[in-house]
């Protein structure tokens, strides 16, 4: 009887813990040795730390459990409790989740802090009207061109399969004559392999993760753009959590967005490296395609503007304030 009742007491004990512990399932459409998500695992890890084990996050890397453009619905409809996110990629959606995309608005780490700054509340709020919020933000490092020969101006550009990941990306094929190809990262290596992508604007991370320097060897570091990966949960799911989860959560959250900032720029260093190790060309945009890509520039700022009415003229003049 006294055996009984012990295994019973030992059950009720173990149900008791499992019915405590919280599991949430975080994807992200990036390869698992991408710093963003070496990132979220070392996220991951400090929130179980932190909650001894009550809340554990599952980070599903390169597009494993969600393909990238299907993470943020995932997250707002709940079948996902948090997820990243290229911002840049529902720009179609509203226009603000591009405004870190417009090339050569915000062209350097210091820029891009600002932009952030200046554009999070906007953010905030559209995601709140969206039962979601804003966990934490980090940039990839500056975009580049990578090509498979070398180009003088954009005029070089005229035919190329160009990848296109975005709705800016995208539109900079159309302004300089190039044939678009979507293609996620996720697939991106194979496009390359099989002929489908020839060019891409994207950082020296990228062309590391995906082994570009295999089929192309010219990158332009034309520091275009830092566009930025950002990490929602669904608040539904956060209203759920105990309060000392929440607060696990946000503090871990916090530490992520200060490391990911510091792993981006060294990131930046790390794979330019890597790529000149493994024979790509870097090369300064000589002044020809500065200028042609400048223009570029001036037109998706012009576009987006129009597009994005005075919540976007109201961030946009907000960064250009001294």
């Amino acid at each position: 009887m006294k055996y009984k009742f012990a295994l019973s007491f030992v059950a009720l004990a173990l149900s008791a813990g499992a019915s405590a512990q919280t599991k949430w399932d975080l994807p992200a459409g990036y390869a698992a040795n991408n710093f963003h998500t070496e990132n979220l695992v070392q996220f991951a890890n400090d929130v179980d730390k932190a909650t001894s084990g009550k809340l554990k996050i599952t980070v599903h890397a390169n597009g494993a459990l969600f393909k990238a453009p299907e993470i943020k619905r995932a997250v707002q409809g709940g079948q996902a409790q948090i997820g990243e996110i290229l911002m840049a990629n529902f720009q179609n959606e509203w226009q603000m989740w591009g405004v870190d995309g417009i090339p050569f608005l915000a062209d350097s780490y210091d820029e891009s802090a600002k932009l952030y700054k200046v554009s999070k509340p906007t953010v905030e709020k559209k995601l709140g009207e969206q039962g979601m919020m804003l966990l934490y933000s980090v940039p990839w490092p500056p975009q580049g061109i990578y090509v498979k020969k070398p180009i003088a101006s954009a005029a070089d550009l005229k035919g190329v399969k160009w990848r296109a990941y975005s709705p800016a990306t995208a539109r900079i094929a159309e302004l300089v004559g190039a044939q678009p190809v979507t293609v996620q990262a996720a697939e991106l290596s194979q496009a390359m392999a099989t002929g489908v992508v020839e060019s891409y604007m994207s950082s020296g991370s990228t062309g590391v993760n995906t082994k570009t320097y295999e089929h192309i060897k010219y990158w332009y570091d034309t520091q275009a753009w830092l566009p930025k990966n950002a990490v929602l949960v669904n608040k539904a799911a956060f209203d759920a959590l105990d309060a000392p989860s929440k607060a696990a959560l946000l503090k871990a959250g916090a530490d992520a967005e200060t490391r990911g900032w510091a792993a981006s720029k060294k990131e930046n260093i790390d794979s330019i490296e890597t790529l000149k190790k493994n024979g790509v060309n870097i090369l300064p945009p000589p002044p020809a395609l500065t200028a042609d890509m400048k223009k570029v520039g001036e037109t998706l700022l012009k576009e987006w503007l129009e597009k994005a009415g005075p919540e976007g003229k109201a961030v946009v003049d907000a960064f250009y304030k001294p």
